[in-house]
């Protein structure tokens, strides 16, 4: 009976061994350099951290566009052409510029490059950092929520609560960006923008009194879809709605990488006092 239960025993060990191994799999040393797996949920709300990207063509143009060429730029060959692209108007068609607001747009078109932010290498602002063609980071605390752009080292503060929701006292590149959760969406009002921040490459533009409702609903962990309502009583005949989806960066340690443009900008900036050539 004795020799029966310690092999009884011994067995039970064996088994217990064996469950480890098929549940663990790696040594202790090596699990533990495994990422943790990915809540779910942070405070309740859905979890948005992570690098996320548009992948389309609206900062080259919101609107429908065919591929064209950039022949001032002929030393880049095809490198200089730009992508067609569908509108990314929520329900298509084109922005209802005001008809002095609409030849402004094409008085900016005519002038990009020196018309546009991005070249000057200025913030973005917003909406136009989400679909910029660089990934940004979300960062997600059990309350409030920062996001971060590696151009001109774009950055935003989302306030959550609401005691600290109010207008700034002046016009800023990123402006005012207060949030809350409308169940699992959220959505972000930000105001007191610089009018100085084109809406992409084609001279699309607001004025300072423009008003964006951002909407970010995830879809899984990987997509959020993302909606925007522009609306600028100044420029606009009436807001109206970009729409598209996100996508989170999974390969391994995605990141975001500052990009520091300030050098390329000098001579679009300042040729007119350092020289009309390049330097080498």
């Amino acid at each position: 009976m004795r020799i029966r239960t310690i092999g009884a025993i011994v067995i039970a060990a064996v088994i217990m061994l064996a469950v480890s191994a098929s549940q663990f799999g790696l040594p202790a040393q090596q699990r533990a350099s495994q990422p943790a797996a990915r809540p779910e949920r942070i405070a309740g709300h859905p979890n948005f951290n992570g690098v996320w990207q548009a992948l389309n063509s609206a900062n080259w143009n919101l609107e429908a566009h065919g591929v064209t060429g950039l022949s001032q730029f002929w030393q880049l060959g095809a490198i200089a052409s730009i992508p067609a692209g569908k509108s990314v108007l929520k329900d298509g068609g084109t922005i209802p510029y005001k008809p002095e607001a609409l030849k402004q747009r094409d008085e900016n078109r005519a002038k990009w490059p020196a018309s546009d932010n991005e070249a000057k290498c200025y913030m973005l602002g917003i909406p136009r950092y989400t679909y910029h063609n660089i990934p940004f980071q979300i960062s997600q605390g059990d309350v409030d929520i920062q996001m971060v752009y590696p151009f001109a080292a774009g950055n935003r503060f989302i306030y959550m609560r609401e005691k600290d929701q109010h207008p700034d006292p002046v016009d800023s590149w990123m402006g005012r960006s207060n949030g809350h959760w409308e169940g699992d969406v959220l959505v972000i009002v930000t105001t007191d923008l610089l009018p100085d921040t084109m809406l992409d490459r084609a001279g699309n533009f607001h004025s300072n009194k423009l008003k964006v409702t951002e909407r970010f609903q995830l879809i899984d962990s990987t997509h959020i879809q993302y909606e925007a309502t522009l609306d600028d009583p100044l420029t606009y005949t009436r807001p109206w709605t970009i729409a598209m989806p996100l996508y989170r960066l999974i390969d391994e340690n995605a990141q975001a990488f500052e990009h520091k443009c300030v050098p390329f900008a000098d001579m679009l900036l300042y040729h007119d006092l350092i020289g009309d050539k390049p330097k080498p």
